[in-house]
């Protein structure tokens, strides 16, 4: 009877002991090879590793900050030409005015010696004239000698050219043959008087307007403006000639307006590190003033481009890095170029292939296991 107590009891002790054993041994490792993880079915760890798919989604459109100024292709600044006393004003600003028309009178005594020398070189070209008919008729007869008809030959056609130049300049003035020494200040195209910087008894001198000096007038068409923005590095992808963009103001924060880019600069400032970019807006409507501030939004619609959580993607030794879910329990490192990150999505250029799975809970994990921590005995 004892013997048979001392069997069950050893029994039950070899049970224990081998039940005890498979609970010290714990599931399987998972494997390591190369840049792959490779878990065994129904691992524990794998509860703790979720991935998503990298997707293509339209580009996010770039935000610039910019401000409206003058369209410089419809916008002229007058300086007089000639020295003297302003007479009378004959607009204001905010006037339209129509091209060819009278914006100030001007004294101008430089126009008067102008005028003065377009009527004696007329006088002069009559006489000449004059001349030549009597000697080519006296050459014709015997009677005027060759060299007399050719010195009135010289004669007329000095004082032809004479007649050409000094009419040229009268022409150039816009002034009449009538020495009057009234000088109009004419408007070049038809647009709206935005500047004036001149008063009726002010003298003007030509001389004295150096390059900083304003205009007498500042005369545009506020139905186009020009759009003039800061942009970086990273927006050059959307920043193409013809490139539409949307334009906001403060004032009017429900309003969107329409622009297209005209213009990229070809250099970066390098005290600010900004791209100059100009577009043209049409303000029809005239909304719009100029120097107002505005935001841009470039149309990024355009480009697809291949997105993965920011979470997905890990930095180390100078590169970023994700897993990629190969199915069946495998996890395979890869390198990643990256981009922007918008909306807690992080731009892929090379790495991923659309479709595929990144891991986005559980990566650190996972390089861990790539990279075991050496102990120290």
């Amino acid at each position: 009877m004892r013997f048979y107590i001392w069997v069950a009891i050893l029994s039950a002790g070899l049970l224990a002991g081998c039940d005890q054993a498979e609970k010290t041994q714990g599931p399987p490792q998972p494997r390591v090879d190369g840049e792959s993880v490779v878990f065994a079915p129904g691992s524990p760890q794998l509860s703790s590793l979720l991935s998503e798919e990298a997707i293509e989604r339209p580009a996010a459109a770039a935000s610039l900050n910019g401000r409206l100024v003058w369209n410089e292709d419809k916008t002229v600044r007058i300086f007089t030409p000639l020295a003297g006393r302003v007479e009378r004003i004959a607009v204001q600003p905010g006037d339209r005015v129509q091209q060819g028309q009278t914006l100030a009178v001007i004294a101008s005594p430089d126009l008067g010696q102008a005028q003065a020398d377009a009527r004696r070189s007329q006088g002069e070209y009559a006489l000449a004239a004059q001349n030549l008919a009597r000697v080519k008729e006296l050459h014709q007869f015997g009677v005027a000698a060759a060299k007399d008809f050719h010195t009135a030959e010289a004669e007329f056609a000095r004082a032809e050219s004479e007649l050409k130049r000094t009419h040229a300049r009268l022409k150039l003035y816009g002034g009449s043959a009538q020495v009057d020494q009234t000088y109009a200040l004419k408007s070049p195209l038809t647009g709206v008087v935005v500047e004036k910087s001149i008063n009726p008894g002010q003298e003007l001198r030509p001389d004295q307007m150096g390059a900083g000096a304003p205009a007498q007038f500042v005369i545009t068409d506020p139905a186009y403006l020009w759009v003039l923005l800061d942009a970086s590095e990273k927006d050059l992808p959307h920043l193409k000639s013809g490139s539409l963009i949307q334009v906001r103001v403060p004032a009017f924060p429900d309003e969107v307006f329409g622009a297209k880019v005209a213009a990229v600069a070809d250099f970066i400032d390098p005290a600010t590190r900004t791209i100059k970019v100009r577009a043209t807006l049409d303000n029809s409507k005239r909304l719009l003033k100029s120097e107002m501030f505005v935001t841009a939004t470039v149309n990024g619609n355009a480009t697809q481009i291949l997105q993965v959580p920011a979470r997905a993607v890990y930095f180390q030794g100078g590169s970023n890095f994700v897993f990629v879910d190969d199915g069946k329990g495998g996890y395979t490192r890869r390198k990643v170029a990256t981009a922007d990150v918008h909306d807690g999505n992080i731009a892929i250029t090379a790495g991923v292939a659309p479709g595929e799975k990144v891991v986005t809970d559980g990566a650190l994990l996972l390089q861990q296991m790539l990279q075991p921590r050496r102990i120290v005995k």
